[in-house]
């Protein structure tokens, strides 16, 4: 029941922040023709140097410059390919917020506070985070860093974010602002470039979408499954498996492994190993939201397109590319050095729940209209839900080690049995 959860002192002191529900998109499709240069640019490649991993692939696919499916499109909301929680409305960046500011206070409250989002959508979480903690007054000495490598969607980031915001493509920083709370923002392309110094961390259905290699188990052993060009239609693809053993089996396959299927993401292990760092080092606090599973066998890797699954190898540019992500990887990853806590996976449906999602609702119908309520209700059952997002998003959260006393004493909210 509601009443007996223990709702975190900031959310209980949240007042009226925003209340709107749309997940409508005013993307523009890809034209055919752009579609038809990536299809070119993967078959001429596969010509010259032979079949590619998936991995390679979902590079090309996703962020080719002259087409890659994130580079030149807005894909969220009704009329794109897919609709993330923070789009919903403003339950779910407002429970993000609140969590942060439950654990920073944890810590003494930091200053010089950097806030950092990698892949940010349309800026929308961003957009709540930064409300709630205006609400809260902690941005006097905050700054924002955000991981983008979509010029399109740093664009509709910083409109949204910003009054006005500077683009340089040749630069590091390659596109700068102040956001409408007078905080400066800052695009990268690169985590390793975002400045060190105590920060947050939020990467919400960012690591589904950094390439995989897809092994299948034969009777020779492990073999990377490939694309290929069908030979009977060279306008068309299609999946091989490889005959020896490609590098990624030699190095990420363990010898007592004996799952039928795997997905590895080696990008995936770099980019959780420099964020533990980061925490480790200059402190810090990371949550990690995406879909995923627990190291439990799986075939996750599909495209969406138009809120549908979608054939990964037809028309390439034109869908989403995505694979669950492996959270136990990731946990083992994080923990290697022993410089880092691991709470979780846990599920969306627990972590909003625990976080007190039932209450904001509440508080937030009592002063809004019947059609608002409407919207509040669907966005609230999309996400908790657990046959829509509840049990298939999981929450992973890192700290540094450091803090182990304090966290054993007030354990991290949401992450709960």
């Amino acid at each position: 029941m509601l009443r007996s959860i223990q709702v975190p002192l900031y959310l209980r002191r949240l007042e009226f922040v925003r209340l709107y529900y749309t997940v409508r998109s005013s993307s523009d499709n890809l034209s055919k023709v752009q579609n038809d240069e990536i299809s070119k640019h993967i078959s001429q490649r596969i010509k010259i140097a032979g079949p590619m991993t998936i991995a390679e692939y979902m590079k090309v696919v996703l962020t080719n410059p002259n087409g890659g499916y994130y580079m030149h499109r807005d894909m969220f909301g009704e009329e794109g390919d897919f609709v993330t929680s923070p789009e919903l409305g403003q339950l779910f960046g407002e429970m993000i917020a609140i969590w942060f500011l439950n654990e920073w206070s944890k810590l003494g409250s930091p200053k010089h506070l950097q806030i950092i989002e990698l892949g940010p959508g349309r800026g929308t979480l961003c957009q709540d985070m930064l409300r709630v903690f205006q609400h809260f007054r902690v941005l006097d000495t905050a700054s924002v860093h955000l991981l983008e490598v979509s010029p399109l969607l740093s664009n509709l980031q910083a409109k949204r974010l910003c009054m006005t915001s500077h683009y340089d493509e040749n630069a590091v920083v390659y596109r700068k602002g102040t956001s409408h709370q007078g905080v400066p923002i800052s695009w990268y392309r690169r985590f390793a470039d975002i400045p060190k110094g105590f920060s947050i961390v939020i990467a919400h259905e960012f690591f589904d979408a950094l390439p995989i290699h897809k092994l299948q188990k034969t009777e020779n052993g492990y073999r990377e499954v490939l694309v290929d060009v069908d030979p009977s239609d060279e306008t068309k693809l299609r999946f091989i498996i490889a005959r020896e053993e490609t590098p990624v089996v030699k190095l990420f396959v363990n010898s007592d492994e004996n799952r039928n299927h795997l997905e590895i993401s080696p990008e995936s292990v770099a980019l959780i190993n420099l964020i533990s760092q980061r925490i480790e080092y200059d402190g810090g606090i990371a949550l990690i939201a995406d879909y995923g599973h627990n190291g439990e066998s799986k075939d996750s890797f599909r495209a969406f397109k138009k809120h549908h699954l979608h054939h990964p190898l037809v028309d390439p540019g034109s869908a989403d590319l995505t694979a669950d992500v492996d959270f136990l990887c990731l946990k083992k990853e994080a923990l290697k050095s022993g410089g880092i806590l691991a709470y979780g996976p846990v599920s969306q449906r627990n972590f909003l729940l625990q976080m007190g999602i039932k209450y904001r609702l509440e508080k937030l119908e009592e002063s809004c209209s019947e059609e608002q309520k409407k919207g509040l209700l669907y966005g609230f059952n999309m996400m908790t839900d657990t046959d829509k997002m509840g049990l298939r998003f999981k929450f992973l959260s890192l700290f540094p080690a450091t803090v182990e006393k304090i966290l054993n004493k007030y354990p991290p909210i949401g992450f709960g049995e």
